[in-house]
């Protein structure tokens, strides 16, 4: 068996151990690094199943396998309208809750999901049709067209998606503004959050698109032009480096598993490091009679309002914090994330 060989059966003894992060190591001292977008639909021989599924999650923030089994569930229970559009050649769910008032402009929630999810998979994990249910705002699930990404995921490390009105992000604001024209959504209340792969592109999108979202809630990724190539983005997943600061910053919600194998939590920390700079912050450390502890920061202005909060869940791992137990990536031990995002973007609302 030659090197190169050798070092492809170690990496995928140490995958199917569950040591990912030693096989991407070994992956990357043999420079055998690649861009896992860029597989065909049936791997190579050379190149092991496990492996292959392994390497392509972890460009897009995800194990290779789900952390909460599949999303085999019906999408949703809320009895809402929910159906499936396509805006700019990307395909996207939209639920409308049955109680909104004639008139009456509600708001808009912009959900990004992760690698490998689709976005009725995000809409199960989540569950946050039932949030929009209790709470009157529209949601809006984008999905990643297969052509532009085999497994599914943002391109938020590409040069091209990373800047406004081109790409991905054009695409993404395109949605939002139309779902506004089309059903009477408040322009003035639309906000972006996704998970992982997701999470990045949300920062993206707060980053290009302050003018159409009031803010954005990132759950388990990484900060705005962290990564300009695939060697950079598996780099900032492991070593959680400094974003560019936007010219425009957006109130931000950051959520992270301190024991997340496959992007470190200190990304978290990159992530609201421009408002932690100038705003004060309250630290508190809870811990529920059951589930995880977390420990949740508030950062405020000078006027009393919060820029920012970031979460850490502790002990939890590379997954959406409170999801639904039957949804991928999901971690229903943790605080309930979407109801966190959605009390903080509701309040962002309340005082503008």
């Amino acid at each position: 068996m030659n090197v190169h060989m050798a070092r492809m059966a170690e990496a995928t003894r140490l995958t199917r151990a569950g040591r990912l992060a030693e096989a991407l190591e070994l992956m990357r001292d043999g420079k055998a690094a690649f861009d896992p977008a860029s597989l065909p639909a049936s791997p190579p021989v050379s190149l092991p199943e496990s492996l292959r599924g392994a390497l392509s999650g972890a460009l897009s923030g995800l194990p290779g396998g789900p952390l909460g089994g599949g999303a085999s569930a019906p999408v949703t229970s809320a009895p809402g309208r929910f159906e499936r559009r396509t805006h700019g050649g990307l395909a996207y769910l939209l639920y409308v809750p049955t109680g909104r008032s004639p008139g009456t402009a509600a708001p808009l929630v912009v959900m990004l999901h992760g690698g490998t999810q689709s976005a009725a998979d995000f809409a199960a994990a989540t569950r946050m049709n039932d949030l929009a249910e209790r709470h009157t705002f529209l949601v809006a699930y984008p999905e990643q067209s297969r052509s532009a990404n085999p497994m599914g995921y943002w391109n938020w490390f590409q040069p091209g998606d990373q800047s406004r009105d081109a790409g991905e992000p054009a695409v993404i604001a395109g949605i939002a503004r139309e779902i506004v024209a089309a059903e009477d959504a408040d322009p003035g209340r639309v906000f972006v959050a996704g998970f992982s792969a997701g999470g990045a592109m949300a920062a993206v999108m707060a980053a290009t698109y302050p003018d159409v979202f009031a803010a954005a809630g990132v759950h388990s990724g990484l900060p705005y032009r962290v990564a300009t190539d695939v060697a950079s983005a598996f780099a900032a997943m492991r070593e959680a480096r400094p974003g560019a600061v936007p010219a425009r910053p957006v109130p931000l919600i950051v959520f992270h598993g301190d024991a997340d194998g496959t992007v470190v939590a200190a990304n978290a920390d990159r992530l609201v490091d421009p408002p932690a700079a100038t705003a004060r912050a309250e630290t508190t450390t809870h811990e529920p009679a059951s589930g995880r502890r977390f420990t949740r920061t508030v950062y405020r202005d000078a006027g009393d309002r919060a820029v920012a909060e970031r979460w850490i869940v502790h002990g939890s791992g590379h997954a959406w914090s409170g999801g639904a137990a039957h949804g991928s990536y999901t971690d229903p031990e943790g605080p309930d994330a979407s109801d966190a995002m959605v009390r903080f973007f509701l309040r962002v609302q309340d005082a503008t």
